[in-house]
């Protein structure tokens, strides 16, 4: 079925799937029925077609929202700015019969390092995988060549 067009049910389980996620509910509400709209989800979930519609479709929810990468930093900023704001410690005053501050303060600071995690995530700051690749030139092909041959000599038991 590659880049052939969907059918009109095939078009609205992606629909529907986008909902909710889930397939079983999305079959059924695109008109599989009750008996095999599990398998018919599980079968239409493998179909590359099928799932280029899904994405296609949750971009184009997305760009209805103005979500973008940038939009995301920008409110993870927001709220990392937020957890950080000082916020007076208040106790009860008996005397006064009110709640007041008592000079000292705190913050979020589990909000304010999630934000930043969440960040540092998007800028692959935090990576601990580097991927390296190329060739070392030792310039010394005896050493290749001695190589070669206890891989051959390897080879032939």
């Amino acid at each position: 079925m590659d880049d052939k067009k969907l059918t009109q049910q095939q078009e609205l389980f992606c629909r529907e799937y986008v909902i909710d996620y889930n397939g079983t509910q999305a079959a059924r509400r695109a008109g599989y029925s009750e008996k095999t709209a599990r398998s018919q989800a599980s079968r239409l979930l493998t179909n590359d077609n099928i799932l280029s519609r899904i994405h296609a479709i949750q971009i184009e929810e997305l760009k209805k929202l103005s979500v973008t990468p940038e939009s995301v930093i920008m409110r993870y900023l927001e709220i990392y700015d937020r957890c950080m704001q000082n916020k007076p410690v208040m106790e009860w005053n008996y005397s006064e019969h009110k709640l007041v501050e008592t000079g000292e303060y705190t913050f979020d600071s589990k909000g304010a390092i999630n934000a930043l995690s969440k960040i540092g995530d998007y800028l692959a700051m935090f990576s601990k995988n580097i991927n390296l690749s190329g060739k070392v030139d030792t310039g010394n092909s005896e050493l290749a060549e001695i190589l070669n041959q206890l891989r051959a000599r390897n080879d032939a038991k």
